[in-house]
Protein backbone atom coordinates (compact mmCIF):
# COMPACT_ATOMS: atom_id res chain seq x y z
CA UNK A 1 0.00 0.00 0.00
CA UNK A 2 1.40 3.40 -0.97
CA UNK A 3 1.17 6.29 1.44
CA UNK A 4 1.32 10.04 0.98
CA UNK A 5 2.90 12.55 3.34
CA UNK A 6 -0.45 14.13 4.20
CA UNK A 7 -1.98 10.71 4.87
CA UNK A 8 0.87 9.72 7.20
CA UNK A 9 0.78 13.06 9.01
CA UNK A 10 -2.87 12.52 9.96
CA UNK A 11 -2.17 9.12 11.53
CA UNK A 12 -1.49 8.57 15.22
CA UNK A 13 1.88 7.48 16.59
CA UNK A 14 0.50 3.97 17.18
CA UNK A 15 -0.62 3.71 13.55
CA UNK A 16 2.75 4.98 12.31
CA UNK A 17 4.57 2.46 14.50
CA UNK A 18 2.38 -0.31 13.08
CA UNK A 19 3.40 0.71 9.56
CA UNK A 20 7.06 0.86 10.61
CA UNK A 21 6.90 -2.60 12.22
CA UNK A 22 6.35 -4.19 8.83
CA UNK A 23 9.41 -2.52 7.29
CA UNK A 24 13.04 -3.55 7.31
CA UNK A 25 14.71 -0.26 6.44
CA UNK A 26 17.68 1.37 8.16
CA UNK A 27 15.72 4.59 8.77
CA UNK A 28 12.96 2.94 10.84
CA UNK A 29 15.19 0.94 13.18
CA UNK A 30 14.22 1.72 16.76
CA UNK A 31 10.79 2.93 15.68
CA UNK A 32 9.29 2.12 19.09
CA UNK A 33 11.44 4.82 20.70
CA UNK A 34 10.70 7.57 18.17
CA UNK A 35 8.17 10.35 18.65
CA UNK A 36 5.72 11.22 15.88
CA UNK A 37 7.86 13.90 14.23
CA UNK A 38 10.94 11.69 13.99
CA UNK A 39 8.94 8.60 13.07
CA UNK A 40 7.18 10.48 10.28
CA UNK A 41 10.53 11.66 8.94
CA UNK A 42 11.96 8.12 9.09
CA UNK A 43 8.94 6.62 7.33
CA UNK A 44 9.12 9.22 4.58
CA UNK A 45 12.78 8.40 4.08
CA UNK A 46 12.11 4.65 4.05
CA UNK A 47 9.16 4.93 1.65
CA UNK A 48 10.82 7.52 -0.58
CA UNK A 49 8.12 10.14 0.05
CA UNK A 50 9.02 13.79 -0.30
CA UNK A 51 7.72 16.21 2.29
CA UNK A 52 5.39 18.93 1.10
CA UNK A 53 7.25 22.13 0.36
CA UNK A 54 5.24 25.31 0.48
CA UNK A 55 5.59 27.61 -2.50
CA UNK A 56 3.71 30.57 -3.87
CA UNK A 57 1.89 29.84 -7.12
CA UNK A 58 0.50 32.42 -9.55
CA UNK A 59 1.98 35.53 -7.93
CA UNK A 60 5.15 37.54 -8.18
CA UNK A 61 6.12 37.23 -4.54
CA UNK A 62 9.17 39.49 -4.87
CA UNK A 63 7.09 42.35 -6.29
CA UNK A 64 4.51 42.04 -3.51
CA UNK A 65 7.25 41.96 -0.86
CA UNK A 66 8.67 45.15 -2.40
CA UNK A 67 5.27 46.84 -2.14
CA UNK A 68 5.04 45.73 1.49
CA UNK A 69 8.45 47.30 2.24
CA UNK A 70 7.34 50.59 0.65
CA UNK A 71 4.09 50.54 2.60
CA UNK A 72 5.98 49.91 5.84
CA UNK A 73 8.04 53.05 5.19
CA UNK A 74 4.86 55.03 4.51
CA UNK A 75 3.33 53.58 7.68
CA UNK A 76 6.29 54.70 9.76
CA UNK A 77 6.21 58.17 8.20
CA UNK A 78 2.48 58.47 8.86
CA UNK A 79 2.99 57.38 12.43
CA UNK A 80 5.73 59.97 12.93
CA UNK A 81 3.57 62.75 11.45
CA UNK A 82 0.51 61.51 13.36
CA UNK A 83 -1.55 61.11 10.16
CA UNK A 84 -4.11 58.52 11.28
CA UNK A 85 -5.73 58.03 7.86
CA UNK A 86 -2.45 57.38 6.05
CA UNK A 87 -1.35 55.05 8.84
CA UNK A 88 -4.61 53.11 8.72
CA UNK A 89 -4.44 52.82 4.92
CA UNK A 90 -0.84 51.54 4.99
CA UNK A 91 -1.58 48.97 7.70
CA UNK A 92 -4.63 47.64 5.84
CA UNK A 93 -2.74 47.38 2.54
CA UNK A 94 0.14 45.54 4.22
CA UNK A 95 -2.36 43.12 5.72
CA UNK A 96 -4.10 42.55 2.38
CA UNK A 97 -0.85 41.92 0.54
CA UNK A 98 0.33 39.45 3.18
CA UNK A 99 -3.01 37.63 2.98
CA UNK A 100 -2.68 37.53 -0.81
CA UNK A 101 0.68 35.77 -0.50
CA UNK A 102 -0.72 33.42 2.15
CA UNK A 103 -3.70 32.42 -0.03
CA UNK A 104 -1.44 31.70 -3.01
CA UNK A 105 0.79 29.40 -0.97
CA UNK A 106 0.36 25.74 -1.84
Amino acid sequence: MTHTYDELKKKTVAQLREIASGMEHEAVKGYTQLNKEHLLEALCKALGIKKNVHKVVGLNKAAIKGKIRQLKQKRDEALASKDKEAHKYAVRMIHRLKRQIHKATV
